[in-house]
């Protein structure tokens, strides 16, 4: 729907480094924003070994015609999930204090998620960057069209934009693109930009290296229906979750004149309120306001943050039910400055 905007990206990747980021927030985060290896080699490990053994058992299961072990694609997925949390920290370089040690492991977990650790990197950091600002869409976000760009569009492209806005699109169709498209085939110039085109190229050559010989070691039709079934699933919830970071009734959008990164932070990213399994599950992403002030500050310490800075507390709060409510809300009323739906639009408008 947009095209996106040159970005100079070095200038992005710590947010919270700019000028208008408050010297007393910083030196309160400081201490949440240092990794602790230990804890971070035990979540590695808690969480990709029983994936590991998810997946084992789920492909032996198929390999000998048990399809009832289908049902492992669902521990295996949310195992993924939690792989992937792990992975987005090491892109933000906060997981463990060596850069090696994030570099390698985030480039590892690529390969079982298929995200292109590089690019999807640079695209994440534009995204925190430029979260909330509407003359900044288009890198890393939910395409979202304001009230009157909306009703300035011809029809068909308002039918377009409804279509990409439906949740069987968004959660269906979505993950499908994902997987096979946006991080298989690289858009750009590669000239122009070697990097992605180089992040894109290396996680398919060592993914399809790997799963051709899973494949010969099993077979062809049990490697791919398992493996596409987990995929396809850890995928969609990872779209769901980047969904509902963002696109919530009261979040928050400006233009780069009033833009703010504290407000885009606190009031346009969700504090995602999940009972606590899924909470564990999803590497506590669910305190989404606070990732965003300040990146640098790894999952296992998000919660003790929030429970320490009451100010964080405020945030705005979405549960598993008003989250299922979110997905009507599709346009940004800059009148009432706030996320609507269409039929909200038509009643406003008529």
């Amino acid at each position: 729907m947009f095209e996106p905007q040159a970005i100079d990206v070095a200038r992005f990747r710590d947010p919270s480094r700019d000028a208008s980021f408050s010297p007393s927030w910083r030196k309160r985060l400081a201490p949440y924003c240092k990794p602790d290896p230990h804890r971070a080699t035990r979540q590695l490990f808690i969480t990709s070994v029983p994936f590991l053994a998810s997946m084992a058992a789920l492909l032996y299961g198929l390999a000998h015609g048990h399809w009832y072990m289908l049902a492992l694609v669902l521990p295996a997925a949310a195992f993924l999930v939690r792989l992937f949390v792990i992975q987005h920290d090491c892109g933000h370089g906060s997981f463990f204090k060596s850069r090696r040690a994030n570099e390698g492991v985030g480039l590892a977990l690529s390969i079982l998620t298929l995200m292109p650790y590089w690019s999807w990197r640079r695209a994440h950091a534009v995204h925190h960057a430029t979260a909330g600002n509407l003359e900044r869409r288009g890198i890393g976000d939910v395409t979202t069209l304001t009230v009157r760009e909306y009703l300035s569009r011809s029809a068909w492209r308002r039918i377009v934009y409804r279509t990409y806005r439906h949740p069987l699109v968004l959660f269906g169709i979505g993950p499908i693109y994902f997987l096979l498209l946006r991080y298989r085939i690289p858009m750009s110039n590669p000239f122009h930009d070697w990097q992605h085109w180089l992040s894109i190229a290396f996680t398919n050559a060592i993914a399809a290296a790997a799963g051709a010989i899973l494949a010969i070691v099993i077979d062809p039709y049990t490697f791919l229906l398992a493996w596409s079934a987990v995929l396809l699933l850890a995928t969609a919830v990872g779209v769901w979750f980047f969904y509902i970071q963002h696109q919530f009734a009261d979040t928050y959008w400006a233009d780069s004149a009033r833009w703010e990164f504290h407000r885009a932070a606190i009031n346009g990213s969700s504090y995602y309120d999940l009972p606590r399994v899924l909470d564990w599950l999803t590497g506590s992403i669910g305190f989404h306001h606070i990732h965003h002030l300040a990146s640098k500050i790894p999952n296992y310490h998000l919660r003790a943050c929030f429970n320490e800075n009451p100010e964080l507390q405020c945030a705005k709060r979405v549960t598993l039910w008003t989250s299922l409510k979110s997905v009507r809300l599709a346009l940004w009323d800059e009148d009432l400055a706030k996320l609507v739906s269409f039929r909200q639009m038509r009643n406003s408008s008529g």
